[in-house]
């Protein structure tokens, strides 16, 4: 019989290796990274990272960590770049070249036509006295004591390790800058987050003609047509003075129809909600949605800085903007 084979153990010892690459990276973290960062910080056009193979994957990575962080980067593929795509690069750029061995063909060829350009040039290789480390202008060595692969040649500890570095540099940079939650929201508009950051109750409420609202001597019966006509599954009663007096709700009306209210002659300031929750205008909708999950409701009135109702929204158009 065949031994089992105990995958756990293996893929235990793979992380410990891994782990401690990245951890004896706190050693090169010294004045190498710092000017590193300087000249990054100083750039001002965009940071060029280039990487072969596996180094160009973590490349990709880094440059995409970068740009979402506030430091403009894009990664070019040494191979192309050869062939036309070195044109990408300006004189206010600044490259950065992965390589473990520091001897990668493909990028030791673009050196001369980088050096003429006169771009910075920092490289990321595990060895100082590599031929890209001693034509960088600045050079922060990335060494690990071994590969996870038990063969020690396919890139994992390195490539890991090299991954963490490039993400000490963005957040570095990021903090630096004084990058925020809302600078990040605008470079992902698509995402989760940057809806949540961005989207403010004013861009999706009902208001105007679509905004429900009776007069609190309204009776129930017409309040209830103003419920259907909106179809938010409420409506707002004013006072004479266009204040908000108070709200009437799907749930307002299972308790009025339980009491057997006379609908047709009672006004609806009679069974009206008062005190109820609102949120001003131009706050974040996320905010909104966490106002209405604290208080277990499920519509919102907005009002302006005069108590005075300017729009209503509720948990389907929260859903349906991607806030939820």
């Amino acid at each position: 019989m065949d031994k089992k084979i105990d995958f756990t153990s293996l893929g235990e010892a793979v992380l410990r290796i891994e782990a401690e690459a990245i951890t004896d990276q706190l050693l090169n973290l010294n004045g190498t990274f710092n000017e590193a960062c300087e000249l990054f910080l100083a750039c001002q056009g965009r940071v060029v990272v280039i990487g072969m193979g596996k180094s160009g994957h973590i490349g990709r990575k880094i440059a995409a960590t970068m740009a979402s962080t506030g430091t403009p980067a894009f990664f070019v593929h040494p191979g192309e770049a050869s062939h036309g795509d070195l044109g990408m690069i300006t004189p206010s750029d600044v490259v950065l070249a992965l390589s473990y061995s520091g001897e990668t063909n493909e990028i030791l060829g673009l050196l001369p036509v980088i050096k003429r350009l006169g771009v910075p040039l920092v490289s990321m290789t595990g060895f100082d006295n590599s031929t890209m480390a001693s034509n960088s202008d600045v050079h922060i060595k990335v060494m690990i004591r071994k590969e996870a692969c038990p063969l020690d040649l396919a890139p994992t500890a390195s490539t890991t390790a090299t991954l963490a570095m490039g993400d000490a540099l963005a957040i570095s940079l990021l903090t630096a800058r004084g990058f925020s939650k809302n600078d990040f929201a605008l470079s992902h508009p698509g995402g989760s987050l940057g809806r949540r950051l961005l989207l403010h109750v004013d861009d999706i409420m009902h208001k105007g003609e679509q905004f429900p609202s009776v007069g609190d001597s309204t009776s129930i019966s017409d309040a209830l047509l103003e419920m259907t006509r909106s179809r938010l599954g409420m409506t707002t009663i004013l006072n004479g003075a266009g204040e908000l007096a108070g709200i009437y709700t799907d749930g307002d009306l299972r308790r009025t129809m339980e009491a057997q209210i006379n609908i047709h002659d009672t006004a609806i300031s009679e069974v009206m909600t008062k005190n109820c929750t609102t949120v001003e205008q131009g706050i974040l909708a996320f905010e909104a949605l966490k106002v209405m999950e604290d208080n277990k409701i499920n519509g919102l009135i907005i009002t302006d800085d005069k108590n005075r109702p300017v729009g209503a929204i509720n948990m389907y158009d929260l859903l349906k903007a991607g806030v939820v």
